[in-house]
This record gives structure tokens, C-alpha cells and sequence, in this order.
């Protein structure tokens, strides 16, 4: 798979738009929209992170290091950062090199000991028929058999195809360790035969470009690497393998291997092509043409722009997936029927980039908070007060100081002296991301956009009642991670420190008890009813009082508790306070919330529990505690 898909060329605005590909259309104005597909460029005029001229350059040292074969370069950068793009576009450089042919493997297409046979057949079918079947009969002859199987042998390859000759061939070199043990050889002289061409002069080269080695198991890497470094180890042959190469070192995919394999890993790659990330003016001028190419570029000002940018960390793979989902939101969630597409873009980058600031705009459990943006909005202009030279306006000093109110404060005394301190005590209530978010001049953009939309009121209202909206998109599908989840993943993605052991989650939480603590059990009912399913004990209990009376009865496995209760805000601290003093209750305890401060950090802390306001957190934290393996909370 690609990270740079191809994309239409700029259509000038007298040019009538193509009628043979929908897809190619740039909308004069929001909507219908389009999707993007996720092919890797093949042509240079496609190519709009600059990986035409890199190609060039490849190629060229591919050609003139015809003398050095054989040898392996790896083209090495992260997932959907462009190594299938570029490897396309050396294949179309060195379509135009003389005597220079090519064959693509695509690993993730096979499994275990058939890639080994996948790959080595693959570079055979590049052989014409001729060079296979004195191939095929030197073979016979080393052996020295019988005559009459010998004849039969070869009269048997005579009106084979290349794919019969091979396939001849294969079951000739590998039908023992004796035979394999002469497959480098005979594959050398194969080789040897096809490259040497009437005057010599240049040398006929094969590269062989194996893609996505990287998303495969340790058993088809080795396979892979098998066959690259044991049998097909000859002149002629030279390997462009498309890999991220900190996944396959022995702290990623392949963390189990004995140390002489992890030295016969080290000897595979001679080189090794690093994939820069895109520079910031490359990076845009794509997501322009991505959002041209749905229908979405007029719904995209510099600042979303700059946000898409660094905030997908500039992947090409990552922009395309973001900006379908915009399209795939837009046109199928019912909910956005009634407000501007803009408002789906917005929202949805809130949600994939800031998704802390998102669960309390989309009311997370135990929230507390009500208009989380009319807070960070008050909060911002509050700061600017706070923090100038001057004295607080008369006029703003109500206003102030009912803020300050708001979060447990009395009034102060504003002057310029006691400002700093005064500010440093309402940002220990508020949550903990809000001094960095309203320095991010991208974040600030997209909250006052979506604020001046039309019938945003009506917008946050939906959200904070929980209106559907899809997950946010993970940096990396699944079955590229390195650590596989295991079966039985409940809510999120699993952490490292979960995939590190091999059960799966119904096996861990077998018989595990959790008293879940909450007012309002409705918020939680998707992680319970998953708890649940994978074989947990949940008892609910709505109040401190009913919590007391199932401690009574049994002591659980661990407490998730929320914090903000009925009137008190801090009644779930204090009740978990008042059980750890007393004795009642000292395992570990989980409080969810979805409004996580400086103080309300500092504060779980000192009971010796954790806070996340996050449901993938909690499930990590639950699937510990039952492992007796909950680390201390930082």
C-alpha cells in the first residue's frame, strides 16, 4: 500500500471537468462529494512530495551498481509515509534503463515458509523459457539419475510453460536439505545465463522490489529474508525492499529472536534509503489537492490547513484516511443534515486531534463542566486580563471575578502583584491542556470557527447529548502495529504494556470484581457491558452509601469511581479518602472523569490512585490491576 495515492492534475477554471472519472472533479462549491482512493503513484507527474526526484536518483545508483550485485537497499520510513510510491516510481525509471528488468513481491500476500517459495518463484517467472529448461536440465544431470528418469524428466519439460518450468524447478530445488543446499548455486547459474547478454555489454540487471515487509508476522520476515540472503544471494539480482526498519528490530516485530538470528537480520540490509518527512509547503500544496479532489478545499483556511499538517505529523496516508473520513461523515451521518459541511470538518478535527478537549465538549462521563468552549472562550479572555501590565477595567472585574467563582475562588485583590498567583490557582481547576491550548494558535482558530457557524449553539447542544459520531481515526491500522493486539480487546487500542502479555482479555478478567462508583451509570455502559462480556463481575453502585454496603459484602478487585457527585464536586476524592483512612478498602482504585486538572491530578495522587478521562485508558488500567501489575500513578 501507498501513503501518496495519485491525484488529479490542477484543473484550470476555463477547462471543461472530465466526465470519465467522478473523482477528478473539483466542486465549485461544497458538496457532492468524492473520495480518495489509496494506490501508490505511479507516474511522476502524480507526485506532490517531491519523491519524483528521489526516484531519478535511485534508480540511477541501481543501474550503475550492476557491477556490485548482488545487494539490498531498504527504503525505510514509517507507515503511510510513501516507501510504495517511491518504489513505484524507481520501477518506472528503470523501465527506461537499458537491459534492466524488474518483478514486485508483495510480502503481506503470503505466510510463513510459502513466502520463501513466493519470492524465489517470483524472480524465476522474470527467466525466459529457454534459460529454465537447460536450467531445469543441468539440475537433472548434476544428479546424476538414471537415465530413463532422466529422459522422462526432460522430455516431461519440453512443452511446459514458464510457469511449469518453474514450478519444475522449485519442487527440483527444494525436495531436500541436499537440494537445498545446492539451490544457490543452480540459481546463480540461471542467472548468470539470462543476464549475459549477446555482447555482454551491459550486463541484463533483475531488481526486485519486495513491498511491506514490515506489516507481515516474524514468520514471513524470516522467510523473506531467507530467501533474499541464502538463495537468491547472486550477481545480478538486486533487492529494493520497502520496510520501516524500527519495526523489524529486535525491540519490535521480531523481539523473540535468538541472538545469531537477530546477526543474520543485521547482514540483510547493505543500504538503507531514510524517506524524509515532507516539508511544510510540499505537505500542503498535497492536502490542497486532496481536499480539490473531494470537494472540500473551500472548506479548508490556512489554519485547518496548518493544523492538518503537523497534527497528522505530515503522513500522507494519515491526511487521505482524515479527509475521507470528513466525506464519509458528511454524506452518510444523518446529523449533519442540518448544519454547514464546515461544521463536519471542524468537529471532526477536534475529535481526532484534541481528543481530551472533544470528550468534555461531548459531555464524557462525569464531566461537571457544562460549555467546556464557553469555559476555554472565558478562560482565554480572563488570562489576557490576568496577565497584562495594566490594572483589570473596572468594567471587567465582575466578570473576572465570577469566573473566578466559578472554579472555587474567592474574589481576590487584582492588583498587578497578586495577578500571577491569582492565575496560577484557577489553571490548577481547570483542565490540564487549557494554558497549553490557548498558546496553539491552530487550536484557538478551529474553536472560534466552529463557534461562529451558523447554529453552533444548537451543534454543541447535539454533541454534549451524544450525538453519533464515528471513532477518531488511530495513526496506524491495526494490522500494521508491531505488537499484535490480542483477541478479546474490549474498547480502544491496546497499549504496548497490555500486548506484551499473551492472554487475551477474557482470560485476564475471568472472575475479576470491579465496584463501579458513579451517579450516572448510563455514561459508562459501553466499557461495562464489554467488561461484562469478557467475563468480569461490575457491580454498579450510585452513591458513596451503596458503595459502602458492597464493600461490606466483599472486597472487589479494584474501584472506578467518578469524582464530581449530586452536589459535591469532590465527593468521589473525599469518599475514597475516608475508605482508605478507615481501612475499609486499600486496592487500587480508578478514578474516571471526564474533567482532569492539576489539582484533582495532584490530589488522586496522594490516595495512591490513577485519573484518566480517557475509555482506552480505563480498559488498560482495568486489564493491569486484574494482571496485578498496576504500576503507580505519575
Amino acid at each position: 500500500m501507498s501513503a501518496s495515492a495519485p491525484l488529479p492534475p490542477a484543473v484550470p477554471p476555463s477547462a471543461a471537468p472530465p466526465t470519465a472519472a467522478p473523482l477528478l472533479a473539483a466542486p465549485s462549491s461544497p458538496g457532492p462529494f468524492a473520495l480518495l482512493n489509496d494506490e501508490p503513484v505511479v507516474e511522476s507527474g502524480a507526485d506532490l512530495l517531491g519523491a519524483g526526484r528521489a526516484a531519478r536518483r535511485l534508480a540511477g545508483l541501481l543501474v550503475a551498481s550492476r557491477d556490485s550485485t548482488p545487494f539490498t537497499l531498504a527504503v525505510d520510513a514509517g507507515w503511510g509515509m510513501g516507501k510504495s510510491s517511491l518504489m513505484r516510481l524507481v520501477d518506472a525509471e528503470l523501465a527506461q534503463a537499458p537491459e534492466v528488468h524488474t518483478v514486485w513481491y508483495n510480502a503481506w500476500t503470503s505466510t510463513g515458509a510459502d513466502a520463501l517459495e513466493g519470492l524465489i518463484k517470483s524472480v524465476l517467472m522474470r527467466f525466459d523459457r529457454r534459460v529454465l529448461r537447460r536450467g531445469l536440465q543441468r539440475i537433472s544431470e548434476r544428479r546424476a539419475l538414471l537415465r530413463a528418469v532422466r529422459s522422462v524428466l526432460t522430455v516431461a519439460a519440453g512443452p511446459l510453460g514458464v510457469a511449469g518450468l518453474v514450478d519444475e524447478l522449485w519442487r527440483s530445488l527444494s525436495v531436500n536439505s541436499q537440494a537445498r543446499n545446492e539451490m544457490r548455486g543452480a540459481i546463480g547459474e540461471l542467472v548468470q545465463e539470462w543476464s549475459q547478454t549477446d555482447d555482454f555489454r551491459p550486463r541484463r540487471l533483475l531488481v526486485v522490489f519486495i513491498d511491506d515487509l514490515d506489516r507481515c508476522s516474524e514468520e514471513t520476515v524470516l522467510a523473506v529474508c531467507e530467501a533474499v540472503k541464502v538463495y537468491l544471494d547472486v550477481p545480478g539480482l538486486e533487492f529494493v525492499i520497502g520496510c520501516d526498519r524500527s519495526a523489524l528490530a529486535p525491540n519490535g516485530l521480531l523481539r523473540d529472536l535468538s541472538p545469531a538470528a537477530s546477526a543474520f537480520m543485521e547482514k540483510i540490509f547493505q543500504t538503507s534509503y531514510r524517506i524524509p518527512v515532507p516539508d511544510q509547503r510540499g505537505v500542503r500544496e498535497y492536502i490542497d489537492r486532496c481536499a480539490r479532489a473531494v470537494g472540500i478545499d473551500q472548506l479548508l483556511d490556512e489554519r485547518l490547513t496548518t493544523l492538518l499538517a503537523e497534527r497528522s505529523a505530515r503522513n500522507p496516508r494519515r491526511i487521505k484516511r482524515l479527509v475521507n473520513g470528513f466525506v464519509l461523515e458528511a454524506t452518510l451521518n444523518p446529523m449533519w443534515e442540518d448544519f454547514p459541511p464546515e461544521a463536519v470538518v471542524r468537529t471532526l478535527l477536534l475529535q481526532y486531534f484534541y481528543p481530551d478537549f472533544y470528550r468534555m465538549v461531548a459531555g464524557a462521563p462525569g464531566a461537571g463542566v457544562g460549555d467546556v468552549i464557553a469555559e476555554f472562550r472565558t478562560y482565554q479572555q480572563v488570562r489576557r486580563l490576568l496577565r497584562t501590565p495594566q490594572s483589570v477595567p473596572e468594567a471587567e472585574l465582575p466578570r473576572v471575578n465570577r469566573f473566578l467563582r466559578e472554579h472555587d475562588l474567592p474574589e481576590q485583590n487584582l492588583s498587578t502583584a497578586a495577578r500571577g498567583e491569582t492565575l496560577s490557582r484557577l489553571e490548577r481547576q481547570l483542565p490540564s491542556g487549557f494554558p497549553e491550548m490557548v498558546s496553539d494558535q491552530e487550536f484557538t482558530s478551529l474553536i472560534e470557527g466552529l463557534v461562529a457557524l451558523p447554529r453552533s449553539d444548537e451543534l454543541l447542544r447535539r454533541l454534549r447529548e451524544g450525538a453519533s459520531l464515528p471513532a477518531p481515526v488511530p495513526p496506524e491500522p491495526a494490522p500494521y502495529v508491531q505488537a499484535r493486539p490480542p483477541q478479546g480487546q474490549l474498547y480502544g487500542t491496546v497499549p504496548p504494556a497490555w500486548t506484551a502479555a499473551p492472554r487475551a482479555a477474557d482470560q485476564v478478567l475471568r472472575g475479576v470484581h470491579i465496584l463501579w462508583v458513579d451517579d450516572h451509570p448510563r455514561n459508562n455502559e459501553t466499557l461495562v457491558n464489554a467488561f461484562r462480556a469478557a467475563g468480569a463481575v461490575v457491580r454498579i453502585a450510585e452513591d458513596s452509601q451503596a458503595a459502602d454496603a458492597a464493600l461490606a459484602v466483599g472486597t472487589p478487585t479494584m474501584v472506578v469511581s467518578d469524582i464530581d457527585r449530586g452536589t459535591n464536586p469532590r465527593e468521589g476524592l473525599e469518599h475514597i479518602g475516608r475508605l482508605r483512612r478507615e481501612g475499609r478498602y486499600t486496592g487500587p482504585v480508578v478514578f474516571y472523569a471526564g474533567r482532569v486538572t492539576p489539582e484533582r491530578i495532584a490530589l488522586t495522587q496522594q490516595l495512591g490512585a490513577h485519573l484518566t478521562s480517557s475509555g482506552p485508558e480505563i480498559e488498560r488500567l482495568v486489564l493491569r490491576a486484574a494482571e496485578g501489575q498496576l504500576p503507580p500513578p505519575v
